[in-house]
Formats: C-alpha cells, structure tokens, sequence
C-alpha cells in the first residue's frame, strides 16, 4: 500500500509543480494548439500551449521509479532497500511511453507544419504496430494469458498470433479513443484517473489474492496504475476548464496505451470496455456519424465526437465535462461491481 502511495503522490507533485514550467517553455517556443475551423466556439483557445501529455509522462516514470526505493520500513527503521521491478510492471511502462512517443511524433508534425494534421496515416499504424508487436512478445516472453478475459480468463485461448492481433487492436482503439475523447478541457484527464484508480484497486486485489487470479506481477501493475492516476490528476489541476495547457496527442495516445496495456496484463481485457465506457461512446459516435453520412447522406449527431454535439446543441463546456465526467465515474463503479461480484460469487466472500 505504501508503494502505491509512494507512486501516485510522487507522480502528483511533479506533474502539478512541474506543469506551469512547461506551460512557459511552450508558449517561449510557440507550441500552441491549432484548432479546428468548424468547432467555432474553441476559436478561443487557438495558441494554448500544447503537448503538455510530456509532463504527464515523466511524472509517470518517476513516479513508478521512486515507489520502488524503500527508505523506511515498520520493522527495521530508516534504511535504503530497492524493491525489484516486475517485468510486467515495465512491460505496462513501455506501452504507455511507446504509445506517448508516437503521439510525440504526431504533435510535432503538427506543429512543424503549423497545421491541424499530424502523422500520414500509415506512419502512424506502423508505429502503433511495432509497440503492439513488441508489447505481444514480451508478453508471451513472460507467460502472460494468451486467453480473452472479461474480470478473468474464459478459457478461450488466442495464441500467439490471434494475440498478438489482439494486442494490436486493443492498443490503437484504446489510445485513439481515448484521443478523440481529448476536446474539451480535462475531459480525457479527469475520467483517464477514475479508470487508472479502478485499475489501481485491481491490482492490488489480484496481489491479496494471488491464488485466485494468478496475476503474476499484480502490486506493480497497482504501482503503475497509481503512477498513471497521479500524474493526470496533477495535471488536471492546470487541465482543467479554462485549460492553460493541453496534453495532445503525446499525452492521449500514452493514456490509452497505458490503459489497454493495464488491460492486458491483469487479464480484464473485455472489462476495459465498461471501465472505459465514456471513451467506447465517443468512438461510437465517430463511427455512427461516418457511416450515416457515407451511407445515407445525413448525419445523426450536429457534429462527432458527441461532445461536440452536446457544444451545439447549446451546453457550456463545464456542464459537458461535469456530466461526462460522472458518467465515466458510474460506469467505472458498474466495471468494479463486475470485478468484485465475480470474486464474492466464485469464492463466497472469503478474504
């Protein structure tokens, strides 16, 4: 438990005092964000400073660092110890940095550009394909389930080249749903740390219970996840409407890799879609928009993703975002209820 507040209050304070010293390198170096034409009432935030998601990943890497320096224990007294790194705590880690880094890619091509347009489109999916490809050998390298799972394993075996697909869809639909979910402000920050949280509490429940889930690794995944939690939440603090800064595509895509990865690792890969409810709608919305237009002319939402419909239907941006947020809040309380009500009814509640 104290590793995993170690991590998250580590990767908190950094991340919140680090933040407004990013804030001013950016606009020293005009990295604003560009905004699109049509959605007119964000005209206003055209310049702020952008790619801020680079906080939020060093945040996460010391805060994960640090959580594993031990300085002080109950028995001993002070003292200096390293606890060891799970493979799997890395593994998660170097999704979520190899997500980052091509969302890295993508702001910077916009921004060299000095346009609304990031990487070709095939750059982009090679990219996301080499993370998958070496996320899915490491996986197999260290035995992870190659079973689909929803709050466990069904005993449904991919394989290693079904899972290795598997991966690879898990990845890019989670990072770029958790992208389009990134256009309004703190949107994607507030509800990414209600589903780092959830995460957390998995972790740490499949550690208690060992026997049960047979999550190898389960406390540093925790540690991650409570990395991952912090750093947003310090981030959220200057995220947050009127935003000062945004996290871009370097933050978005590192998120969602981070989460999928998280995913992956604690055998809930089909739990994600309830715990990141919010960001399956606003695909959705995509998706629904496309093919209505491209199939039938007409379009069933004022404009995609849904937020933006909810913008011209009239609703201020905070009303949106509030309520965005308690629904990412219920459905990561209903994904929890999934976890916990598995665990009660296989075993009788016995702790």
């Amino acid at each position: 438990m104290i590793q995993l507040l170690g991590a998250g209050a580590t990767a908190f304070a950094f991340a919140l005092l680090v933040t407004p010293f990013a804030i001013r390198a950016l606009r020293r170096h005009n990295i604003g964000q560009f905004i699109r034409e049509e959605v007119e009432g964000h005209l206003h935030k055209k310049g702020t400073p952008t790619m801020g998601g680079l906080v939020v990943l060093f945040a996460v890497l010391l805060g994960y660092t640090m959580a594993h320096f031990r300085l002080w224990t109950r028995a001993e007294g002070f003292g200096f110890d390293v606890i060891a790194f799970s493979p799997e705590g890395l593994l998660a880690l170097g999704a979520f940095l190899g997500m980052g880094l091509i969302g890295f890619a993508d702001d910077w091509s916009k921004v060299s550009a000095e346009r609304n347009l990031g990487l070709n489109k095939r750059w982009k999916f090679l990219g996301q394909l080499m993370v998958a490809a070496l996320f899915a050998w490491g996986a197999m390298a260290i035995d992870v389930s190659t079973e689909i799972s929803f709050v466990r394993g069904t005993g449904i075996d991919l394989g290693p080249v079904l899972y290795g697909i598997w991966v690879l869809l898990l990845l890019t639909a989670t990072s770029n749903a958790v992208n389009l979910a990134d256009g309004l402000d703190g949107l994607a920050a507030g509800s990414a740390a209600l589903v780092f949280g959830a995460f957390m509490i998995i972790g740490f429940w499949q550690f208690r219970h060992f026997d049960f889930y047979e999550v190898e690794g389960a406390l540093d995944l925790a540690v991650v996840a409570a990395a991952l939690a912090g750093a947003v939440l310090g981030f959220l603090w200057w995220n947050a409407a009127p935003a000062q800064i945004f996290m871009g595509d370097v933050g978005s895509q590192a998120l969602g890799g981070g989460m999928a990865a998280l995913a992956l690792l604690t055998n809930t890969h089909l739990l994600l879609v309830i715990l990141g409810g919010l960001y399956v709608m606003e695909t959705a919305s995509v998706i629904i928009q496309v093919v209505a237009f491209r199939g039938f002319g007409r379009r069933v939402f004022r404009m995609s993703p849904i937020h933006h419909h909810f913008e011209l239907a009239g609703w201020p941006e905070t009303r949106i975002i509030i309520r965005f947020w308690i629904l990412a809040a219920l459905l990561v309380a209903i994904g929890l209820g999934f976890f916990y009500g598995d665990f009660l009814a296989t075993t009788g509640g016995l702790d």
